[in-house]
């Protein structure tokens, strides 16, 4: 397409200007670091909160069928993200990847959407977190006073101190340098992953067979007006999801599916690892792997230690030891819950700084947000503007109706990633890639109709929200972006061609 708003950005272009000294991240990571980056990303809130409420609402004991599901749409998108991350190793993600595929307007589409995600999804975690440690404290004989703790379930209007703190700690560690972000992440996910294991070979020996049967159970429609239930599937095909069953399953995926969020942004620190075309691929694939294997285990062994009719829905983990008569791991849990949770916050900032960097450097948004630092070769600046925003955001804003706009936003920038790959074949089949995607197009077509049917099950608020912040970002790109974009003044500044 000759428009300009759908001109595309070469690859040997996206690569170039990330050489330019004052654009240029500091290569430190290995595929290691990114494989960790990734565990500490989807292990979070997920498995320790989701499990009782899909279980319970869903697909009963067939809760780790509903895991593989999720984990399988993950995977699709995965492979194409492999081959987008070590073809074109520059910051952004599916920003990157859909301007060199799509063109300049569906790019800065992309780039809105990832932003309002990642902010969404740093400020949650980070109030969720605030949650644990507040039920840490009062365990202790402590309390927040109710001006500065958390504003669930409280009249008292306040800000989450606890939250605001987490995000600009965070916000430190990561102007300070990626090795750093690595290494205190490296620690903390450790301890996560210690805390996962104790579960599930802690909770085997608790398990009880009769809590398994049936294991997957007879269907129930979804009466009408609850939460899970589409208004979107019934509008297109005229009947509801339902609980339990196989459809069960496929409903519980979709909401299961946040526990997943994050293998992506592994992409989003492609330009600063050593050999991105060897180990991005490494590290987005092998996180994925690791975490969906212990989801199903865990969601196995709580769902055998509890009849899934009884479990909590608050702390699933915790409370299934408790009522075995173990309350010390419940303990246990919920510190590793807590600790756990600020990886998770730390690289989703991570992602939505470089994103934020990416579509500056390209003049989309003001280019002052593209100059790294002088020493520690990071982009202080958007780092420091939206840590502060999202603290601001966490410590004011119940979020906990938003937070489905979390995963309509991954779920859209999966579609948009897998069709790039398949444009991108047929426009630059001349590029070296490292790492291919198998069966082209059928396995991006697959990944896209997948993606799409997860959507379909999200609540129509929340496409209505996405919908607003989508249009909201096209007033945007035309007062602003269009005319700001480098490419757009690159073409403004070349020569003209000599008359014929």
């Amino acid at each position: 397409m000759t428009s300009p708003l759908f001109r595309t950005k070469k690859v040997e272009q996206s690569i170039r200007d990330t050489e330019e000294p004052e654009h240029a991240l500091k290569k430190s990571l290995s595929a290691l670091d990114l494989t960790v980056f990734g565990v500490g990303v989807i292990i979070g809130t997920g498995i320790f909160v989701l499990t009782g409420t899909v279980a319970k609402d869903n697909a009963g004991p067939a809760t780790a069928l509903a895991f593989v599901v999720a984990g399988v749409v993950c995977a699709l998108a995965a492979l194409c993200y492999a081959e987008f991350a070590s073809t074109v190793p520059v910051a952004g993600s599916a920003y990157t990847f859909s301007y060199a595929s799509l063109g300049e307007l569906p790019a800065w589409i992309i780039g809105w959407d990832l932003v309002l995600e990642f902010a969404l999804g740093t400020a949650v975690v980070a109030v969720g977190w605030s949650g644990y440690i507040q039920s840490l404290m009062e365990n202790a004989g402590w309390e927040m006073p109710a001006a500065l703790g958390s504003r669930e379930g409280s009249d008292v209007f306040g800000f989450d101190i606890l939250a605001a703190v987490l995000v600009l700690v965070l916000t430190g560690i990561l102007v300070l340098g990626m090795k750093l972000s690595a290494r205190v992440t490296s620690v903390v996910v450790a301890i996560k992953v210690t805390v996962v294991l104790v579960v599930i070979i802690a909770g085997a020996f608790f398990i009880t067979a009769d809590n398994y049967d049936p294991f997957i159970l007879e269907s129930q429609p979804v009466p009408a007006g609850e939460s899970l239930d589409s208004p979107l599937i019934q509008l297109m095909f005229g009947w509801a999801p339902a609980n339990f069953g196989v459809m069960g399953i496929f409903t519980a995926a979709s909401v299961v599916f946040f526990a997943f969020i994050g293998f992506d942004i592994v992409a989003t620190a492609a330009e600063e690892t050593r050999n991105p075309q060897r180990d991005m691929p490494r590290g987005i694939l092998g996180s994925l792997f690791i975490c969906t294997v212990l989801y199903v285990l865990v969601s196995l062994v709580v769902t055998g230690m509890q009849h899934y009719s009884e479990l909590s829905v608050d702390a699933p983990l915790a409370d299934a030891f408790k009522a075995t008569g173990h309350p010390w791991f419940a303990g246990f849990i919920s510190f590793g819950a807590a600790v756990g949770l600020t990886t998770v916050c730390m690289i989703l900032l991570l992602g939505q700084t470089r994103v934020f960097f990416a579509m500056s450097r390209d003049g989309l948004l003001p280019t002052f947000f593209s100059r790294v630092h002088p020493r520690f070769r990071t982009p202080h600046r958007p780092t420091i503007l939206l840590g502060v925003v999202i603290a601001v955001l966490a410590g004011f804003t119940p979020l906990n109706e938003l937070a489905a706009l979390v995963n309509i936003g991954t779920l859209f920038a999966f579609v948009i990633v897998a069709i790039s790959v398949i444009i991108l074949r047929r426009t630059r089949p001349d590029l070296h890639r490292a790492f291919r995607t198998p069966w082209v197009p059928v396995l991006p077509i697959v990944s896209v109709g997948a993606s799409l049917w997860l959507m379909l099950n999200l609540p129509a608020e929340t496409w209505v929200r996405f919908g607003i912040w989508m249009a909201i970002g096209i007033v945007v790109y035309f007062l602003y972006s269009r005319t700001h974009s480098r490419m757009a003044r690159e073409k403004d500044t070349s020569p003209a061609p000599p008359a014929s």
